[in-house]
């Protein structure tokens, strides 16, 4: 009775795994291929450009931001006073080249006009006061005027003419304006300062940090009071837009995936809710099994990263969640 018992139960048991062998076998869809993988995380470790103290932190762990939006802030306040002075220079640099574009003032004119008159006047007195002693010397042989005399009225005669030439080049400068090198060498500084003044603008505008892309706060790194530098990072962002499982497929399967595929992404945790989503990227290069989808049968076997592009506008996928894939052949786009 024994044996004809164990022999049943035997027979019995056979029976179950061919029936099980049979409709896995069955149950396959030959128009789809179902892969495991997992959402993949992607990171952000996110810095100041400059160095300065942290004077305010706008998010915290697990918030959702988006992109643009204002995370963290540095003290910029000796920026502020640096940009102040640096405006300062740049209205007077403004004003010297509108100076040496407008050139002399009539009234600058006139008073170089004047200053020829008398000058000219001066070098006419001279001159006759020299040639009325040489006169009086010739007509009484010497005695009435010494030559001591004529030699000082000489040197007055020869400086009021100098001094008449100079005032005459002077009117023609006040005239004729700066030189163009002049007023070129005063835009040219004017430039450096207005430079000088969108450089400080732009370290204020580093002192806030500001999202990259859509994202969650994964960690806060600094606190407020803290020196950031570009080496510290202030927060970890985990980006959540695109979202792509990564995926891999054998060599007997690899040609029967091709970009475009339509794919469906289902979890564990909601098996009746797919996500739908597209093969974005093949890779080219076999790569050994990772430890996160081997198994002792395939412990060496080669297989080929798949991404596939999810569309995820519930946030029903998380990142580094395990998820089922399957590929529709033939709805490659």
């Amino acid at each position: 009775m024994k044996k004809s018992v164990i022999g049943a139960a035997a027979l019995a048991l056979l029976v179950a795994a061919v029936l099980i062998w049979w409709l896995s076998q069955n149950g396959k869809d030959a128009n789809a291929i179902v892969l495991h993988g997992n959402v993949d995380v992607r990171q952000v470790s996110l810095a100041f450009e400059g160095s300065g103290r942290v004077e305010a932190l706008k998010v915290e762990e697990g918030d959702r931001i988006k992109a643009g939006d204002l995370l963290a802030v540095l003290d910029t306040q000796t920026l502020a006073l640096e940009a102040d002075q640096a405006v300062a220079r740049v209205a007077a640099d403004r004003q010297t080249v509108l100076r040496m574009q407008n050139g002399s003032r009539p009234e600058e004119i006139q008073q170089a006009r004047d200053s020829l008159a008398a000058a000219q006047a001066d070098a006419v007195r001279a001159a006759a006061d020299l040639t009325r002693m040489k006169n009086v010397a010739a007509a009484t042989d010497g005695r009435g005027v010494s030559g001591q005399e004529i030699d000082r009225a000489a040197s007055i005669a020869k400086a009021s003419k100098a001094q008449a030439r100079q005032a005459q080049e002077a009117l023609t400068l006040a005239l004729k304006g700066p030189r163009a090198e002049d007023v070129a060498a005063a835009q040219a500084q004017l430039k450096g300062s207005e430079a000088a003044v969108a450089l400080i603008r732009h370290r204020i505008a580093q002192g806030e940090l500001r999202a990259p892309e859509d994202a969650v706060v994964r960690s806060r790194l600094l606190e407020v009071g803290d020196m950031a530098s570009p080496q510290r990072p202030v927060y970890e962002l985990a980006l959540t837009s695109p979202k792509w499982i990564r995926v891999y497929v054998n060599e007997a399967d690899l040609g029967r995936v091709k970009p475009g595929m339509d794919a469906q992404v289902m979890t564990d945790s909601a098996p009746d809710k797919p996500v739908p989503g597209k093969v974005g990227y093949i890779s080219s290069v076999a790569e050994f099994t990772p430890k996160s989808v081997e198994t002792e049968d395939l412990r060496t076997a080669l297989v080929y990263e798949v991404r596939v592009l999810v569309d995820d506008k519930t946030g029903l996928l998380r990142l580094g969640q395990p998820v089922t894939v399957t590929l529709k052949l033939g709805a490659a786009q």
